[in-house]
């Protein structure tokens, strides 16, 4: 079947929907990869009634795609999550999943086909819903912690080079100390701000505790790939300020 922009795709019924919620409309578009080894089993799964999860859409390894659930209704791939202080993630976005291993099973290159074919979904969802830059997502991005997908191999600039999503050139790489687990004080609290402005879910303590050594190693999975670990280090900080000031 044909989309409204010409992207070609397959259908497979998920049951598993409902009603966004609260009046929200998808204002996010959120990128997950599968962590399965097939995406024939991936599809499975995501219409499997008793798997109780769902996408919106699948993009395979040679860049075929599925859908599973119309995009005027909730999908459940976010789970647990924040964005911007918004919590009913699922109510809010639509999801896609790519076809990935993930880090638990080698975690290969996304093939060139596969992000020939993204490119294209993302561009056709983003004309038909008012959905920012700064709002094209990972996984990660909204579930510190809890998720690393689509990871730090994904290429978030190639996107935007086609226009999607939010991105500046990382800040390169230098040594020196950053901040990291057990600071305190208010350069801490300066980069949590800063962080909680651009969208992610961090409590503003002063305090560098575990939770926002996850939201730094998020941060860093898709904006300052070259090191991820969770230091907020001269290059994390600067990529962050450039960020919010290009947004």
């Amino acid at each position: 079947m044909i989309h409204s922009d010409g992207v070609c795709l397959e259908h497979h019924a998920s049951p598993n929907h409902g009603c966004r919620r609260s009046g929200l409309e998808p204002g996010i578009l959120l990128l997950h990869y599968t962590d399965m080894e097939r995406a024939e089993a991936a599809v499975a799964w995501l219409c499997a009634p008793e798997s109780q999860v769902s996408c919106h859409y699948l993009v395979d390894e040679v860049g075929a795609i599925v859908q599973m659930v119309d995009e005027d209704r909730r999908a459940w791939h976010a789970g647990a999550a924040s964005w911007a202080g918004e919590t009913d993630i699922n109510s809010c976005s639509i999801g896609i999943e790519i076809q990935n291993p993930g880090h638990s099973g080698g975690y290969p290159d996304f093939p060139g086909p596969q992000m020939i074919a993204v490119e294209a979904l993302c561009l056709d969802i983003l004309s038909r819903h008012d959905i920012p830059p700064h709002c094209v997502l990972a996984h990660s991005d909204v579930a510190p912690g809890r998720k690393i997908d689509p990871g730090e191999k994904f290429d978030w600039a190639r996107l935007h080079a086609a226009g999607i999503g939010h991105w500046v050139d990382p800040s390169p790489l230098a040594d020196g100390e950053g901040l990291c687990l057990g600071n305190e004080g208010a350069g801490v609290e300066d980069l949590q701000s800063a962080l909680k402005g651009y969208g992610y879910g961090v409590r503003v303590s002063g305090r560098f505790d575990s939770d926002t050594h996850a939201v730094v190693e998020a941060f860093q999975r898709h904006f300052r790939q070259a090191r991820v670990n969770g230091v907020a280090d001269r290059s994390t900080r600067d990529t962050l300020e450039r960020l919010i000031v290009a947004r």
